[in-house]
């Protein structure tokens, strides 16, 4: 992190989300993701800086997998998850707490209407992580009405910050995020530079499905396709611009609500268009967080291209 006030600026949450009359439903737990986020960052960092040294420990990781040897937590993932969630019990005892370390291969529990409810992603982007890949991310979103409301995305090694609360903007290390204007408005599938991750999906079958869904965005003609191993970050530089169109879910490779939470309010405020691969509709805020499928892009036409092109259509 570099030091003086710039980084202090680019830190704090932005003075336009915290003014009164804002509308604002959710300033003190804003404040508290962005310090959770930001240590949590930090409790990554010395497997990073120390990987591939004589000074590396990779007995200190402890890795355990779930489903397979693909699908694995280390012990960063579940102390940053724990100081999360301890955390926030403690200052919001009456706030539900979803996160994927302590939900496991079980059922995700379901998100209340009625609830306030966190949703913790401790290291998106684990395989990442372990390998000393620097695209990893804390990711902590917050639920009001059974609807994202605030996204706090941290990735550590890229030293960035995002902020995102509904109808209040998008923020990247306190700038705020251009909506869909500009080349963001005019981007096609042809000149798109295209997303997606393969995820935990083995059978033979799955393979086919998603191997052959990149066949045919290559024999339709993109600028070039991206693999980058971070579903959140996969999410924020969609609503940055640095890519164009994300989609998962043509094969078990679909995410969970965790994957979506932060990085969907990033992409609503940063003017994208998401809904589900699988569905023909325009979602937004109101989509499903428990969906199998998902494409997010910087323009409607984008995402109608894509999908048509992935799905065979």
């Amino acid at each position: 992190m570099s030091n003086g006030a710039t980084s202090k600026q680019h830190f704090n949450v932005p003075p336009a989300i915290l003014e009164d009359g804002n509308g604002c439903e959710c300033r003190e737990e804003i404040v508290l993701a962005v310090r959770l986020a930001l240590e949590a960052g930090k409790n990554m960092t010395q497997h990073y800086d120390t990987k591939g040294t004589s000074e590396e420990n990779l007995s200190s990781l402890d890795i355990s997998t779930k489903q397979n040897d693909a699908d694995f937590a280390t012990a960063i993932d579940i102390q940053n998850e724990n100081f999360i969630s301890s955390q926030i019990a403690h200052h919001f005892p009456t706030h539900d707490i979803i996160g994927e370390e302590s939900t496991g291969t079980g059922s995700v529990p379901s998100l209340s209407s009625s609830k306030t409810t966190w949703i913790i992603d401790p290291i998106d982007g684990t395989t990442n992580f372990a390998a000393g890949l620097p695209l990893s991310c804390v990711s902590i979103g917050l639920c009001r009405d059974g609807q994202p409301y605030m996204g706090v995305v941290y990735a550590p090694m890229t030293n960035e910050l995002y902020i995102a609360v509904c109808n209040l903007g998008a923020y990247r290390n306190g700038i705020l995020l251009s909506q869909c204007t500009g080349e963001k408005s005019t981007k096609t599938l042809s000149n798109s530079v295209v997303c997606f991750e393969f995820g935990y999906a083995r059978t033979e079958q799955g393979v086919d499905n998603m191997v052959d869904a990149v066949r045919r965005l290559l024999k339709h003609g993109v600028r070039t396709t991206r693999t980058l191993g971070s579903g959140v970050l996969d999410i924020c530089y969609v609503a940055c611009g640095r890519m164009d169109v994300v989609y998962t879910g043509v094969a078990e490779e679909g995410w969970k609500p965790w994957d979506y939470c932060a990085g969907l309010v990033v992409a609503m405020e940063a003017g994208c268009t998401m809904g589900q691969l699988l569905k023909d509709k325009e979602e937004g805020y109101g989509f499903d967080m428990y969906s199998k499928s998902m494409i997010c892009g910087v323009n409607k036409e984008v995402v109608d291209q894509c999908r048509n092109v992935v799905m065979g259509l």
